[in-house]
């Protein structure tokens, strides 16, 4: 019999040595990633198709106007209120000089009014007193005629007299009507006519004040399309603002990660800008009511040729704590990586939750040096007849 070569043997042993030890490293893997997933991975969702994302605050011109001065450029920080730029006011200022004219000239025209109903009425009498004394005369020559004492002609010119008196004061108290209808129920402060020149001047302080523009939120200035001496149109985007104060992040995640997601679960967030280092913490604010392709514009059509799956993705909304974004500010459209603790359980939230309510826009309603230069051109162009008018109004 014959006996094995050793120089064959020790290769084999050696191979036989190394395949146990590779499987020995597989099999403590495969128990190191399951002891893993079993206490750890399994409670969690992560994905790293995640971006921040925040409000676009569009600063736009309500009136047109010609560029004067432009006091801010991109990357500067603005507060709210802070001025950004400023449009050539003369025309403003001439269209506001026009209504406050035309406010004057229409409280003159309703003061007319209120004087010609006075007069209408005092001429009412006098026709009345007219039409008296011509019904007297008429029966006084009609008794005469009966004597022969006056002709029938000068009866004719007494009955013609009555019938003018009578036709005169007729029309007198349909005049008295058609001006008691136009002031009927008001005073000078209040007419219709007044009224309306009085929101013109409303409209055209209005509008020289947005010749001034200012930011209605605090933020970065982003997008400057506009330069001096530029004419722009009312409504033409000239710059944007983005709050970074108040910025999320859309995670995209798969459909099948879905399954246990509800609103509050508690999210870490690392952001690439700052790596691995710097923690954000969150919670999930919201599911998107579709996934990405369900809102496309060209939505895909798979009733018809051939049909592959695709694993879908759909946005969730994480709201991030206000201090570590203060501490550590982010930039609208950088990449996040997102991990959601999913031990939690809750509802299954239908829409997206704000962090914060949007910005309101800056307006001049009920602006009190407006209100009072009405009032002054009001008063001075009224009379003495509205003194008790405008103390009487709240």
């Amino acid at each position: 019999m014959s006996t094995p070569d050793p120089d064959t043997t020790k290769p084999n042993r050696t191979r036989r040595t190394g395949l146990y030890v590779l499987g020995a490293v597989v099999l403590l893997g495969g128990i190191g990633y399951f002891l893993y997933w079993l206490l750890d991975a399994r409670f969690y969702e992560s994905t790293d198709d995640a971006y921040v994302n925040g409000d676009v605050v569009q600063i736009t011109s309500e009136v047109p106007g010609t560029v004067l001065a432009l006091h801010i450029d991109d990357t500067q920080t603005v507060k709210a209120g802070q001025p950004l730029l400023e449009l050539d006011p003369a025309d403003a200022q001439i269209a506001e000089a026009n209504a406050e004219a035309d406010l004057a000239r229409a409280v003159r025209q309703v003061r007319g009014l209120f004087h010609q109903e006075d007069e209408l009425r005092a001429q009412i009498e006098q026709r009345q007193q007219a039409l008296r004394t011509a019904e007297s005369d008429l029966k006084r020559r009609s008794d005469l005629l009966s004597d022969g004492a006056i002709s029938g002609e000068e009866l004719a010119h007494a009955r013609d007299a009555v019938t003018t008196a009578r036709a005169g004061l007729t029309a007198s108290r349909d005049q008295l009507g058609q001006t008691t209808a136009q002031i009927e129920g008001t005073h000078i402060a209040t007419h219709p006519q007044v009224l309306a020149a009085a929101t013109a001047v409303r409209n055209a302080a209005l509008a020289l004040h947005r010749t001034g523009l200012i930011a209605s939120v605090s933020g970065v200035v982003a997008k400057r399309s506009v330069q001096v001496g530029q004419r722009v149109a009312a409504g033409t985007p000239l710059l944007a603002v983005v709050p970074l104060d108040d910025v999320w992040i859309d995670a995209n995640f798969k459909e099948g990660q879905l399954s246990r997601m509800r609103m509050g679960q508690p999210v870490t967030v690392h952001a690439d800008v700052y790596g691995s280092g710097i923690d954000y913490h969150g919670h999930l604010a919201g599911i998107a009511a579709g996934s990405g392709n369900a809102f496309a514009l060209l939505p895909a059509q798979n009733a018809s040729g051939n049909w592959i799956k695709i694993v879908q993705r759909v946005p969730v909304r994480i709201v991030l704590d206000e201090k570590e974004l203060k501490d550590h500010p982010l930039r609208v459209g950088l990449s996040a990586n997102v991990r959601v603790d999913v031990r939690s359980s809750g509802p299954l939230p239908a829409t997206p939750v704000r962090n914060t309510p949007q910005p309101k826009v800056d307006s001049l309603g009920g602006d009190p040096a407006v209100e009072a230069r009405i009032n002054d051109i009001i008063a001075q162009n009224a009379g003495r007849a509205l003194t008790a008018d405008l103390s009487s109004r709240p």
